[in-house]
């Protein structure tokens, strides 16, 4: 079940509440008493379920043998349409937002917080440019009204799509009707606040966050420090022809880190590898992202090299995007 509502949608709410849900996704609801429940009933069928949430979405997937088709809609609607949202439940979320908040700040790889603030640049304080995560402050104001006040504007049927793989049409339709058609949801069927329609503004900008170096450890082998950069230029929405150019452009300028080559087709002869890190021995990383949405889309390379050769490094990265421009040859 993918439902049209994300972190872009919370300009009226609390920002977190996506992080939340994502979090509190296969807890217990009407039919089922807890999480080892949901488990128990899918283990039956050999499946396994995942919540992921994004800018723009939140998905509940479920992968089962097919022939456990309609316990599995019954569950994803369940799921979606009818959590218990207990006080026990969202203080364990709570918790555990607030352990992963402090483990991204220590993670040697900055790469999800260098996305945050890539996007929280170029569109600021706007849909896609809105935080993914919950920040620390709001943890403990998100309890079950802010969570249904959100869940009655955007879980909607309007904004909600079953889709499936591997099963028989008509059967999938057959179950939708069965579990999701005129199911009155625990929030009430109230129409809750406005649907945030805004269109992304691409603002640019520019955000720095200063390394503290008083705390590094000095051991045997300290991880090297680096100065990590992302640089994004607005790209186009999935909607627009020139997706697909911007998906192939995206791989051609590829890119790793030094020591993840591999063969042939795993980014040894991109653009970034190519020209920035067999050139420049002094580079640890640089690799191209594309972030795509329904109305916007960035185009961004990440690299990380020593403090000292930051300026160079940004001009490196700089004459890669300008090169874009330039020839393409056909191979």
């Amino acid at each position: 079940v993918l439902v049209n509502s994300g972190s872009r949608h919370e300009a009226k709410y609390l920002s977190g509440i996506s992080h939340f849900l994502e979090k509190l996704a296969f807890s217990s609801t009407a039919q089922f008493g807890s999480k080892d429940e949901i488990l128990l009933t899918l283990e039956k069928h050999g499946g396994i379920c995942d919540c992921q949430a994004s800018r723009d979405t939140i998905m509940y997937a479920v992968s089962a043998d097919a022939r456990g088709l309609d316990t599995v809609v019954n569950l994803l609607a369940d799921v979606t349409l009818q959590p218990r949202l207990s006080d026990e439940e969202v203080e364990m979320t709570r918790m555990a937002i607030r352990f992963e908040l402090e483990d991204l700040n220590m993670r040697p790889d900055p790469e999800p917080l260098l996305t945050e603030m890539i996007h929280a640049a170029a569109f600021r304080d706007n849909t896609v440019g809105l935080n993914r995560f919950c920040p620390v402050e709001n943890t403990d104001k998100i309890n079950r009204d802010v969570l249904h006040s959100y869940l009655s504007s955007y879980y909607t049927p309007d904004r909600m799509v079953l889709a499936g793989v591997g099963i028989e049409h008509e059967h999938l339709v057959e179950c939708a009707r069965k579990y999701l058609l005129g199911v009155q949801p625990v929030w009430g069927s109230g129409q809750g606040r406005a649907v945030d329609r805004s269109v992304a503004q691409y603002t640019g900008g520019i955000i720095k966050v200063e390394k503290d170096m008083s705390d590094v450890s000095l051991g045997p082998t300290p991880i090297p420090e680096l100065t990590h950069i992302m640089i994004g230029l607005e790209s186009c929405s999935f909607l627009e022809d020139d997706f697909i150019p911007f998906a192939v452009l995206n791989m051609m300028m590829g890119g790793g880190g030094s020591f993840s080559a591999g063969g042939p087709g795993k980014g040894m002869f991109t653009r970034l590898y190519l020209n920035v890190l067999n050139r420049h021995h002094w580079m640890y990383n640089a690799t191209s992202y594309h972030h795509s949405y329904e109305d916007t889309g960035l185009l961004c390379i990440h690299a990380s090299a020593d403090p000292k050769q930051v300026r160079e490094m940004v001009e490196i990265i700089t004459r890669e995007f300008i090169l874009m421009a330039g020839a393409v040859g056909e191979v």
